[in-house]
């Protein structure tokens, strides 16, 4: 396939050329060990010298071929595939990351991404500083001589807050660091990292990349190969190896990204409009509204503004209950980029186990709700929150 081209054609095709079968579709390669020819080939294998398979843990054609595929779509030069999203974030954390070193994060980051670095890491002696990255001053302030990551959320789960990536790596790079980015959110549809400077890229691919709220998995893109070895170590380290019927699946799923992205994507925008001119609706967070602080930015660096929102209800925690518990057509659920519509409440749900001064100053109030639009009719979606915000 041409290095150039389009990104709907890499969806469909990247990573994905018939094997010696001719299927069309990447098969399943459900097997835990892979023979070798002689021992010889056997022996090059483990030294590095030859690149065929040894063991599903370390690699697996399926796998392969979805990491060739999210790599090409992130303009990286390699990928890792994992069990889970938190599988990533992991692999990077203890990839990059020791006793004595410093990390830089994204105050309203996915709970577990926070919580990992600043409650279990914490145990061996690292230290991590979570701030408002979209405010520059406060990640260059936040910097100390042993920093050594800087961990991005853009847009940031849930409070939508995007980062100037571009300027942060500047600052990652001058300061002796590595930028990871967590581009969940966005999707490889909406958003490189890797072309704006950063080091890593990472996904959740139960979200958009799947699409369809049937696998859990993750994967890191990295533009240096030999960092790529080192998240492939690790990773194998870990044992936390995607499976090869989770890759298949999320495969199936990416061919049908750009396509679910932009559907949802028109939802998201005509309900975000909907829920600023809602009198019950005290601000509402998306970052297609000309109102949202980061809005020139994210039209810089995004290539639209994505399908996830948050608003924060005038009336409180009772108001957001009385909402969630009246809501017909959108789901009560954690979890988005699927083609369904699903809705949350951050501070009792995905980001509960964080102290609740940390969730304030985070954006995070017991008023605010995560919608995660999907490619449902848009009148019956708009009707819904209109009778569930009645009963609030």
């Amino acid at each position: 396939m041409a290095q150039q081209s389009g990104p709907y054609t890499k969806m469909v095709h990247a990573g994905q050329e018939p094997d010696w079968t001719g299927a069309v579709t990447v098969p399943i390669y459900q097997t835990s060990t892979f023979a070798f020819p002689n021992a010889e080939i056997g022996a090059a294998r483990f030294a590095g010298q030859d690149q065929g398979f040894i063991y599903t843990r370390l690699n697996n054609p399926t796998l392969q071929a979805l990491e060739e595929c999210v790599a090409a779509l992130e303009h990286g030069s390699c990928a890792v595939a994992t069990a889970s999203g938190m599988g990533a974030v992991s692999t990077v954390y203890l990839t990059l990351l020791g006793q004595g070193l410093h990390m830089v994060g994204t105050a309203s980051c996915y709970g577990p991404s926070r919580v990992l670095a600043e409650k279990y890491l914490a145990r061996f002696g690292v230290e991590a500083s979570f701030v408002d990255t979209s405010d520059l001053d406060q990640v260059a302030r936040a910097l100390r001589p042993n920093t050594r990551l800087i961990y991005v959320e853009s847009p940031s789960n849930p409070a939508m807050t995007v980062t100037d990536l571009a300027a942060v790596a500047d600052l990652a790079h001058h300061h002796g660091a590595l930028l990871a980015v967590d581009n969940t959110f966005a999707s490889p549809y909406l958003q490189q990292p890797l072309n704006l400077g950063a080091d890593l890229s990472l996904h959740s691919v139960s979200k958009f990349l799947n699409g369809h709220a049937d696998v859990i998995g993750g994967i890191v893109i990295t533009r240096d190969p030999a960092l790529g070895v080192q998240i492939r170590s690790t990773m194998a380290m870990l044992g936390c190896n995607m499976d090869p019927h989770q890759a298949f699946l999320v495969l199936r799923g990416i061919k049908t990204l750009g396509l679910r992205v932009e559907r949802a994507q028109a939802n998201a925008m005509a309900i975000a409009q909907f829920l600023e001119n809602h009198p019950k609706v005290a601000r509402v967070f998306y970052v297609g509204l000309p109102s949202h602080p980061q809005y020139q930015l994210a039209k810089k660096q995004m290539a639209g503004p994505g399908c996830v929102l948050s608003f924060e209800l005038k009336g409180g925690l009772e108001a957001a209950r009385k909402l969630l518990n009246s809501v017909r057509l959108a789901t009560l659920v954690v979890s988005l980029g699927g083609v369904e519509t699903l809705i949350e409440h951050p501070a009792t749900m995905t980001h509960a186990s964080l102290p609740r001064e940390e969730r304030l100053a985070a954006g995070i109030t017991d008023g605010l709700i995560r919608l995660a639009v999907g490619i449902e009719d848009l009148e019956d979606l708009l009707a819904d929150l209109d009778q569930a915000l009645a009963h609030v």
